[in-house]
């Protein structure tokens, strides 16, 4: 009885996880450049207490959360000369809360006070030479190589190579997504930059979320739950009955 009961609570608790990253995919939907999470579940077995109590008959499922889709999104032209997107495989490099670098395809770019390229999110962007700083009053200019150039408002024909984005494309495999959204090494050291990395300016990349995909996903996950509750319902009538049988036997 006891087992069932573990059973039915384990299975209910960890749909509960899954339906959470479910949740968590289509609050992103049509957040720019992100990547939804995958969830698997694993086979465990119940173990025995102690030697000799029997063999492992009865399995669990645990949810655990594998990874991201790396599928691209689709990439709309903005005409924000701020905005960029990956064209491919690829990351950018950002500043983590933690001062550590974290990669992300959010190219929604901003200009800080002090004229410092940062995220929407305010993340500082790093370059291969480290931050990169837009002179004022002056109009940024993409490369498909990540080079970043500035033009001055008046003088439009004059550019200046002010610095260059840090493209990184490591392993897929080697990467793993922070709690804070970024994506890193599972090492925890910085990645190289690829000069093979392409980009594109005055552009987006959207989110890669299916939303009929999560929302069937989101159904399926809601009827197994039911499931695990009607397991624990019927492990409550099946203990009434036991404890019956035991009183009409006394």
């Amino acid at each position: 009885m006891d087992k069932l009961i573990y059973t039915a609570m384990t299975g209910a608790k960890h749909l509960l996880n899954r339906q959470a990253t479910i949740s968590n995919n289509l609050a992103n939907a049509n957040t720019t450049g992100f990547r939804a999470e995958t969830t698997a579940f694993r086979v465990a077995p119940l173990t025995p207490g102690r030697p000799g109590e029997g063999m492992m008959t009865r399995y669990f499922a645990v949810d655990s959360t594998t990874g991201f889709d790396t599928t691209p999104g689709t990439i709309a032209t903005t005409g924000r000369e701020l905005d960029a997107a990956i064209d491919g495989n690829g990351w950018f490099t950002v500043q983590g809360d933690d001062g550590t670098e974290g990669y992300t395809r959010d190219g929604h770019f901003e200009l800080g006070a002090d004229g410092t390229l940062v995220t929407a999110s305010g993340r500082q962007v790093i370059g291969e030479g480290g931050p990169i700083t837009v002179p004022a009053d002056h109009r940024v200019l993409f490369g498909s190589d990540g080079t970043v150039s500035a033009s001055p408002l008046s003088q439009p024909n004059s550019i200046i190579q002010i610095g260059k984005l840090k493209l990184v494309n490591p392993d897929t495999a080697e990467l793993q997504k922070g709690a804070d959204g970024l994506v890193r090494l599972r090492s925890g050291d910085p990645a190289d930059a690829d000069g093979n990395v392409r980009m594109v300016g005055s552009a987006l990349e959207g989110s890669n979320v299916n939303v009929v995909e999560a929302m069937v996903s989101m159904i399926e996950v809601s009827r197994q739950f039911d499931m695990q509750l009607q397991m624990l319902k019927n492990a409550e009538q099946n203990g009434q009955s036991g404890q019956k049988l035991l009183s009409n036997n006394t």
